[in-house]
């Protein structure tokens, strides 16, 4: 099942962007936060006003590790990186795993974007009620998590049905 011809190039295409600017973004935000980190007068443009401030959000507690990770190994530890290096990791996979058109990758392309939806809710509700802030970097990259689940899902139901066509 090397090549589906049945695959919509609307999915090709939209995974392409979604994954492109997901890794964009998560380079920019990278960016950012080491660029703040070794100087704190540095603006950047995504650094709109006092509650308006990706910055702010990159270098809290909550942009390494989503918080949780350095309460378990410390906040210096290698293991709590930058939630933009998940990020990376994670449009990099969803990209080279949608060129795969088996079962497994399709499941896990699907439970890697539930687990992504569940830190964008999460780092939203800290954005809002912890922070008071407004992130644009940060909720692009929710609505592109979203957008990444709904196409997952809807290869692994074409994926299915092929399956239950061809026995």
């Amino acid at each position: 099942m090397s090549q589906l011809p049945w695959l919509p190039t609307w999915e090709r295409k939209a995974r392409i962007i979604l994954c492109v600017l997901g890794f964009v973004l998560s380079i920019y935000a990278l960016h950012v936060e080491l660029s703040r980190e070794s100087n704190p007068d540095y603006r950047a443009m995504c650094d709109l006003g006092q509650y308006v401030s990706c910055s702010k959000v990159f270098t809290s507690r909550w942009g390494r590790g989503f918080g949780l990770v350095q309460i378990f190994v410390g906040q210096e530890s290698p293991l709590n990186q930058p939630n933009s290096v998940l990020g990376i990791v994670f449009y990099t996979l969803q990209l080279g795993l949608g060129l795969s058109f088996s079962q497994r990758a399709a499941v896990f392309l699907v439970l890697a974007s539930w687990v992504s939806v569940a830190g964008s809710l999460y780092l939203a509700s800290i954005l809002v009620f912890v922070l008071g802030d407004f992130c644009m970097v940060c909720v692009s990259t929710y609505a592109i998590n979203f957008a990444l689940l709904f196409t997952n899902l809807k290869r692994r139901r074409a994926l299915n049905e092929m399956k239950e066509k061809a026995e």
